[in-house]
């Protein structure tokens, strides 16, 4: 699993997920926001499966 989620982008997805699981854990959103732990995930862990299936790589790469 090469890295292909990068910068903003990875504090993007964990804001956003933790946003969602927040909304969800309050009651705000519902149930369905609790799929802010995919984003959070993805963030966390800078790969993206999707990412890799079309081969976009938002990673800088070290030279």
């Amino acid at each position: 699993m090469t890295k292909n989620v990068g910068g903003i982008d990875r504090i993007l997805r964990i804001a956003i997920g933790l946003a969602l699981i927040a909304a969800a854990a309050t009651g705000t959103l519902g149930l369905w926001a609790y799929v802010g732990v995919v984003p959070l995930l993805t963030g966390l862990m800078g790969w993206c499966p999707p990412y890799a299936l079309l081969g976009f790589n938002t990673c800088s790469m070290k030279k």
